[in-house]
């Protein structure tokens, strides 16, 4: 396990020790790199989560997902430690519920829309957020260039429903409010805690959207594992990050680092799949990158 490892389980699992480590973890990591590491994992998590649609059923996938990843931050955390004063319940329950219902919509959504399309009219959330979020000239060209250098890697096409596009709208609403309740969750006590709280609340909220694949529990035993699995690495890791960033930054420039993500997804399959890049993609990552020093460091 290298350093970048032992710092997250040590965060993860030593509640007296948060603070330090935490500040620790945060004065040697800029945001960037912890976005990269985030996306990285996400996707992974997204690419074993869609291979299990046919024979889970897209909805079990999403709740398993959330449940999954709330279980194991709740064990890891030692949860039931906490006040219900302390973990701001009210507010942690509203961000895991937005947080499971924008799971559920883009695994909706990219059932029926290529996934190209979907992430690029997703994305129109985070890009509302950063707009409204400062009104600089410099914050709004540099969000313009990034918005276009995402629709170059998302390679959207005509093909898609219309059920697919208010899903993914929807999910983009939701990653908005993601993005303003995460930045009160992790400023507040909750912090981790919240977050694991948050999508056991979350995850028992959309359940009833899986009832109709309930049946696949019994058929696919390992399956179900599978699916609780994709957790960790599509919950537990990328939203623990962002708690992280959430303390550090404001909720304006980690929207607009939320940019980083597709880059990051196209830079994964050059590296790991040795897909061919095509002239978008790298045309794409150019202008996100450019985009990103463009804004500078201002939080």
């Amino acid at each position: 396990m290298g350093c970048f490892g032992r710092l997250r389980y040590r965060y993860l699992v030593s509640f007296d020790r948060s603070k330090i480590i935490n500040s620790e973890f945060a004065s040697s990591a800029p945001p960037e790199f912890l976005f990269i590491c985030g996306a990285i994992s996400q996707y992974l998590g997204a690419a074993l989560a869609f291979s299990l649609f046919d024979d889970v059923g897209t909805t079990l996938v999403a709740t398993l997902r959330v449940i999954g990843a709330a279980i194991v931050l709740i064990l890891l955390r030692r949860i039931w430690r906490r006040s219900m004063k302390e973990l701001d319940l009210a507010w942690t329950a509203l961000f895991g519920i937005v947080l499971a219902g924008m799971n559920l919509c883009f695994y909706l959504a990219i059932d029926n829309l290529p996934l190209g399309n979907a992430v690029a009219i997703e994305f129109l959330g985070p890009i509302a957020v950063a707009a409204l979020g400062n009104r600089s000239f410099k914050n709004l060209a540099s969000l313009v260039i990034a918005s276009l250098g995402v629709l170059f890697l998302a390679q959207v096409t005509s093909e898609g429903t219309f059920t697919g596009v208010l899903l993914a709208l929807a999910a983009g609403a939701l990653w908005a409010l993601y993005i303003i309740l995460g930045s009160r969750v992790a400023r507040s006590g909750a912090h981790l805690d919240g977050l694991g709280v948050g999508m056991l609340i979350g995850g028992l909220m959309i359940s009833p959207t899986a009832l109709a694949s309930i049946g696949n529990a019994f058929e696919y035993p390992l399956l179900i594992l599978v699916a609780l699995s994709t957790g960790i690495l599509g919950n537990v890791i990328p939203y623990g990050i962002d708690q992280i960033a959430l303390q550090r930054i404001t909720k304006t420039r980690f929207a607009f680092l939320q940019s980083l993500l597709p880059a990051t997804a196209s830079c994964v399959g050059f590296v790991a799949l040795q897909q061919r890049a095509t002239i978008n993609e790298v045309v794409g990552i150019g202008m996100i990158i450019f985009a990103i020093l463009l804004r500078g460091k201002e939080t």
